[in-house]
């Protein structure tokens, strides 16, 4: 399935997929605490479903303000964050 970018809109649940809206392009945010968006599997003007990797990478996020995964080296991220 392809994958999209989308904002959190930083008022909903992190780790629900109404919180997240489609961008279309890759965000400017990368570090931070903060969730700022996610790639997803693009179900339009949402994701189509948050699955465990995702729900996983967001809270590693939020205890480590660094774009997830951090592992293996060079892999792609799929949650970046925002400043505190």
């Amino acid at each position: 399935m392809a994958k999209a970018w989308y904002v959190y809109d930083g008022m909903g649940s992190p780790f629900l997929i109404s919180s997240y809206n489609f961008i279309g392009n890759k965000p400017t945010c990368v570090n931070g605490c903060k969730v700022c968006a996610i790639y997803a599997p693009n179900g339009g003007p949402t994701p189509s479903v948050l699955s465990n990797n995702i729900r996983l990478y967001i809270i590693n996020l939020m205890a480590s303000p660094i774009s997830q995964p951090t592992e293996p080296v060079g892999t792609k991220n799929y949650v970046y964050g925002k400043n505190c």
